[in-house]
């Protein structure tokens, strides 16, 4: 492969140069487009070696899976949870409300049940109770007989809760994968791979959602079981059946596809397509998908609606969708997080828009913070993402209490650690409560110290940022002419995956091409289709680009000018016959 950029685009529309994902084929030509050399290639351009080609064409958990055991405090917890199970004592999962917490609490639950008892879940409400267990929720579940919690997606820096708890009786494990400070919490257990005392084969993993390390507590609560015969007149549980959950809860959480993630997303899907769990076949029914769901519709059509329930609805729809076993019920529950999810997106466009306006006034801020009064707290997460994706930088959105709190939710880009950074505020004195992982945070944090906040985050994150946007190019997999543009590339292409955060889906760029018809379509969409100088048309979106400066160009070009389109090709499923398009992230002038 030539190291001349992509097309030879130097600057695109959108200001950026083209370079291509890996720099040469180590076999010395062009490898074209037969399946089984493109899967390599694919693999190579996203860091896998040579040597692991094989386990990463058809990721598998048992090529992927580590001995639960190699992290710390994990035989401790699968040891309680096994003596509850043999005691038949009460226990209560306490989750998160996100699609991470509520996939971690809803696997929780249906081992459980598998096992033989019947836990309870708390769910805590986002506006009424904040993130996390509180001493008086943890308390009230102990007075009201649970004698083992298990905390899924929080509790590692529940530090005050946790220790109520203690006091009371009440034996709390953590299964957590935010950022963790030296002391840890007074817990019967912490599991949780990004303990600052873990151990490099276990810190390895830190990149696992929490729904990824219940997996793996599960795999350590059925072995203590099986070693003490408990399984010797009773049926074993099939822990992989619940991996559609672990799936969804991995790609919702924006958790980096490598390694067992990519293993757990690839089979998760599969044990999907069965269609075994109600609530999910009544989700994917709900979001109107006429096939089995992919990598990118859990991210984008099943979370969402998932989410809508912790963001503007009741926090605990979503652990109940995915542990209703009743197909009326989950119909139900389905179809009202559907109608939340309709009515986040209009609460969400109102925030984004002010969001938007109030990042303009800071340019040269390496993160981004922007507040405001009235905005709705369950919607500041997604509006952070959107900020960032618009500014490709970090972005926190604050909403501003009126009791002179304020709680905020950040997004960040590759290479810059928000999670770290937030710790250190708090440790610092600037935050009430705060935490997270790299790529996204939560805080709280008075209304009067939100200036102080931002001024240490740009202190601190600068130099990080900065070298991010240096490497800003526009990576590209492959070039093709719009012919080229067919479902059998898609399909090839998919071979590569499940892609996602951290193993990104493969870029095509597609050209020369000439503009045949444009139009905004939706909410803001430009939908343009081409012609190219082999004769084939080709339709291709760009999402959200009604109002920048690749929609200015789409809407706008003259007809007899040529351009180069790079993006992410995709079926199309709205016709008659199968067809394929290209969902674009950027353009360049070809002449």
């Amino acid at each position: 492969m030539s190291l001349t950029p992509p097309c030879g685009v130097a600057a695109s529309i959108l200001g950026q140069p083209w370079r291509w994902r890996h720099l040469a084929h180590e076999e010395g030509g062009d490898a074209g487009f037969r399946p089984d050399a493109l899967i390599d290639q694919l693999l190579l351009a996203r860091g896998c070696g040579r040597e692991a080609l094989d386990a990463h064409r058809l990721p598998t958990i048992r090529n992927f899976m580590p001995d639960p055991s190699v992290f710390r405090d994990m035989d401790r917890a699968a040891t309680r949870l096994a003596d509850a199970v043999e005691r038949g004592e009460a226990v209560t999962i306490f989750g998160d409300y996100d699609v991470d917490g509520a996939t971690s609490a809803a696997l929780m639950v249906r081992l459980l049940r598998a096992l033989g008892l019947a836990p309870a879940t708390y769910i805590p409400d986002r506006l009424l109770e904040g993130y996390g267990p509180s001493a008086d929720a943890l308390v009230r579940l102990g007075a009201g007989g649970a004698r083992v919690i298990v905390t899924v997606d929080c509790g590692a820096l529940a530090f005050e809760a946790l220790a109520a708890a203690r006091d009371a009786g009440i034996d709390v494990i953590v299964v957590d994968h935010h950022k963790c400070q030296a002391a840890l919490p007074l817990a019967y257990a912490v599991v949780n791979p990004n303990r600052l005392d873990e151990a490099d084969d276990a810190a390895a993993h830190g990149h696992l959602a929490a729904v990824g390390v219940a997996f793996l507590l599960g795999a350590a609560l059925i072995r203590t079981l099986r070693t003490r015969g408990w399984f010797a007149n009773r049926a074993e549980p099939r822990l992989l059946d619940l991996l559609d959950l672990v799936a969804l809860g991995t790609v919702a959480d924006v958790a980096a596809l490598r390694g067992l993630n990519r293993a757990f997303v690839a089979q998760g899907l599969k044990v999907m397509a069965q269609g075994r769990n109600a609530g999910l076949a009544a989700l994917v029914a709900a979001s109107r998908l006429k096939r089995a769901p992919s990598c990118t519709d859990l991210g984008f059509a099943l979370g969402p609606r998932i989410n809508a329930g912790g963001r503007v609805g009741r926090a605990d729809l979503g652990v109940r969708l995915l542990t209703t076993d009743d197909p009326g019920e989950a119909a139900a529950i389905a179809g009202e997080l559907d109608r939340l999810n309709e009515e986040r997106r209009t609460i969400e466009q109102a925030v984004r828009d002010e969001a938007i306006a109030a990042a303009g006034a800071q340019a040269s801020r390496a993160v981004a913070v922007v507040a405001g009064a009235g905005w709705h707290a369950g919607v500041i997460g997604i509006v952070a993402s959107r900020l960032k994706e618009a500014l490709g930088r970090p972005a926190i959105v604050i909403a501003i209490g009126d009791d002179g709190t304020a709680k905020g939710s950040g997004r960040s880009v590759p290479g810059v650690d928000l999670g770290a950074a937030v710790l250190a505020a708090r440790e610092a004195g600037f935050l009430i409560a705060g935490g997270g992982h790299a790529m996204a945070a939560g805080l709280t944090v008075a209304a009067d110290g939100i200036d102080a906040l931002a001024d240490f985050l740009h202190d601190r994150l600068g130099s990080d940022v900065a070298r991010a946007g240096e490497g800003r190019a526009l990576l590209v997999d492959a070039v093709v002419g719009p012919a080229g543009v067919t479902p059998s590339l898609v399909d090839a292409l998919e071979a590569g995956g499940p892609y996602g955060a951290g193993w990104p889906s493969p870029r095509v760029a597609a050209g020369r091409v000439r503009i045949i018809r444009a139009d905004i379509v939706g909410q803001g969409h430009v939908r343009v289709i081409v012609a190219g100088e082999d004769g084939r048309s080709l339709k291709a979106m760009a999402f959200g680009h009604g109002d920048t400066p690749l929609g200015h160009a789409l809407l706008g070009a003259p007809p007899h000018r040529r351009l180069w389109l790079a993006g992410r090709a995709r079926r199309d499923d709205w016709g008659q016959r199968p067809a394929a398009e290209l969902h674009l992230d950027d353009a360049a002038w070809a002449d």
